[in-house]
């Protein structure tokens, strides 16, 4: 009797290779995040100052731009918000020194409790915020416009009313209010680290890194609107109301509410910008955070947010105050004439808009 034995199995064709998944996928995915082009360009600026000036990267040097980009940063996250939401807020400046305007005059003029002073201003701010927001959705008239109305009145409002209220436009001598203790602990308060351990310190007086409370709150904010943006329904909604305002719409997307929120959020983040601005430097200016709305609106730019709205992020946004801060100072360290800053700001915004662009579509056809 004869046995055979089976030949063996072959291997079947390999299957075809998904060519949308592996490099180009990779590199897609990586070209569509909103803050990568900000995040190279934040690094080749520090880069550049550290080397080519001595005080930039030394932990006193490195204080006084970090505490200016953590201020910017809280409203650049803010107003990129809205302009992914496809709108944008002027108002946003004037609104910081609004609000520590009511706070110091309530404080130091009626001698009124600090908390009770700072809540206060907060209700005007949303209030404001929310008119905003309505006005837009209700009248159908650009935000822009809206929003510039609102700058000119607030302008306006913190001189003229300031003014026959004080008999001066600037609120002084703010240490001596009621509770000014209680309130610096929450809003002007630092810690002090010596850093002069460090192999690059060479200075021996730029030992010390000051971090302010501004940097927690800008830190706490950032993370708070990426974790809406990306992991909430209320992120989705931001995206498609910016994105495609009808479809939205037909679709059930709340658009009049989320577009109320978003004018209420940047309201919100001018608010803790003027308590800051308040609380640490002790005075209140009428023409305090004046002009300051296009520089947010330029950090968000920078940061990845399309002027057309419906994309960008917030870590992007924070990139892009950082790219201002380190700019500002990097100037002053360089010893270039600090008007420069502004030839600096327009490049960075024409150039931002630029990459941009090309970004996402690049990012497209690699799809």
């Amino acid at each position: 009797m004869t046995t055979t034995t089976a030949p063996p199995p072959t291997a079947g064709p390999e299957p075809e290779r998904d060519e949308r998944v592996g490099q180009h996928a990779r590199l897609g995915a990586i070209l569509r995040r909103p803050e990568v082009g900000a995040l190279v360009a934040a690094l080749l600026i520090f880069f550049y100052f550290a080397f080519s000036t001595t005080a930039f990267a030394q932990p006193s040097g490195a204080s006084t731009w970090i505490f200016t980009s953590s201020s910017f940063a809280i409203m650049a996250v803010a107003v990129g918000l809205l302009m992914i939401g496809g709108e944008f807020d002027l108002s946003a400046g004037a609104m910081t020194g609004t609000t520590g305007l009511i706070t110091g005059i309530m404080m130091t003029h009626w001698q009124i409790n600090v908390w009770v002073s700072v809540v206060t201003s907060l209700v005007v701010a949303l209030a404001i915020g929310f008119l905003n927001g309505f006005l837009v959705m209700k009248t159908g008239v650009p935000s822009f416009i809206v929003t510039l109305g609102t700058f000119f009145v607030l302008r306006g409002v913190n001189l003229a009313v300031v003014k026959q209220i004080i008999n001066q436009v600037s609120v002084v001598d703010f240490q001596s209010a009621p509770g000014f203790e209680a309130g610096n602990k929450l809003f002007g308060s630092f810690v002090r680290w010596d850093l002069g351990w460090l192999p690059w310190v060479s200075l021996p007086n730029s030992k010390n890194l000051t971090i302010y409370a501004a940097t927690w709150w800008a830190i706490g904010f950032v993370i708070l609107a990426t974790w809406i943006l990306q992991r909430t329904r209320a992120g989705n909604w931001i995206f498609a109301v910016g994105g495609a305002q009808q479809s939205s719409r037909q679709v059930g997307v709340p658009v009049f509410r989320t577009k109320i929120g978003l004018f209420m959020t940047t309201a919100f983040a001018g608010w803790i910008v003027g308590m800051l601005s308040l609380f640490k430097s002790t005075t209140a200016q009428s023409t305090t955070g004046i002009g300051a709305e296009f520089i947010y609106i330029i950090c968000a730019v920078v940061g990845g947010c399309l002027l057309t709205g419906g994309y960008g992020s917030a870590i992007g946004a924070a990139l892009g105050a950082l790219i201002y801060g380190m700019v500002g100072q990097g100037i002053v360290y360089a010893g270039w004439d600090s008007d420069w800053l502004y030839a600096v700001l327009g490049v960075m915004l024409l150039g931002a808009v630029m990459v941009n662009n090309w970004v996402k579509t690049r990012a497209e056809r690699v799809r």
